[in-house]
């Protein structure tokens, strides 16, 4: 009876990612067909090495080079700011805090995860928006600072989770082994349990700028949403903010309406790269700590 369970459970379990594989790739090549019709028109040159996008425009011009490089930049900024927080937020936890408050200021940091963008977004545009055009004397506070600000703080509950949960295995392997040694417990975290978490916490950063690239709403409300190339204090637009602006009012079958799909595309092919990486980074990790063991 047991054996029959589990082999309802592996089946179950295998269908499951069998068919979340499959609607990946059906979502993937249809992107990709839809996109087809821009590509022959257009070209990859004027595609990603033109500096203009003007689809309404007597002589269309559809590049997206400002948006992905607006993406890249909120993106990763986001990540950085929210990797220094949350590293320094899940030391705090693990080393700092008793174990049973530890998990309940978890649980409340994991609420912010689901709280929907588009709050994020009325806050941001309310509060830091205004603050920024109060204290930083800019004519609009609609800025890609604003949007690496906010979007950090949405990234913030993944990277602390992530973190938390390494130091409190790495508490365990070289905490107590150090103190009985005669190490203080700052050194031991400064120099041993550090360096051990580089990986996870690299890893920690490729996942949260995979979500960072998809973020929507919150993005799209603060940033000003002109194609333009990215300054700090200067408005952008990203490609979900594009896509989600201009899909609506946008002809079917049409170049500009495939030209969205594309810009689609650049964005899955480079979530699909960064979650790549961080899958083949968590292997060699898996395989180092194998090594020591």
């Amino acid at each position: 009876m047991k054996n029959i369970k589990e082999n309802i459970f592996y089946f179950i379990t295998a269908t499951g990612a069998f068919l979340s594989g499959i609607l990946v790739l059906v979502v993937f090549f249809y992107i990709f067909k839809e996109s087809i019709p821009f590509l022959k028109e257009v070209g990859w040159n004027d595609f990603l090495l033109g500096d203009t996008w003007s689809p309404m425009s007597e002589k269309a011009q559809y590049s997206f080079l400002p948006m992905i490089l607006a993406t890249l930049y909120v993106s990763f900024m986001a990540s950085a700011i929210a990797v220094i927080m949350g590293t320094g937020c899940g030391l705090f936890l693990t080393f700092c805090v008793k174990e049973k408050y530890s998990k309940i200021i978890l649980s409340f940091i994991d609420m912010l995860a689901g709280i929907p963008s588009v709050i994020f977004g009325f806050l941001g545009l309310v509060l830091l928006v205004k603050l920024m055009e109060t204290h930083l004397g800019m004519v609009s506070g609609e800025s890609v600072l604003a949007g690496g600000l906010l979007l950090s703080v949405m990234l913030f509950p993944y990277v602390v989770t992530g973190c938390a949960e390494t130091f409190v295995i790495l508490k365990d392997k070289y905490l107590v082994p150090s103190t009985s040694l005669g190490v203080s417990k700052w050194y031991c975290i400064r120099r041993i349990i550090l360096p051990a978490a580089c990986g996870s916490i690299f890893v920690n950063m490729l996942l949260a700028l995979s979500r960072a690239l998809g973020e929507t709403m919150a993005v799209m409300m603060v940033m000003g949403n002109s194609p333009v190339f990215p300054r700090l204090l200067g408005r952008a637009e990203t490609i979900p903010s594009l896509i989600a602006l201009e899909m609506g009012t946008a002809t079917y079958n049409s170049i500009h309406y495939s030209a969205l799909y594309a810009g689609g595309l650049i964005l899955v092919i480079l979530i699909t790269i960064i979650q790549a990486a961080a899958y083949r980074l968590k292997k060699i990790m898996s395989r180092g700590d194998e090594s020591e063991n």
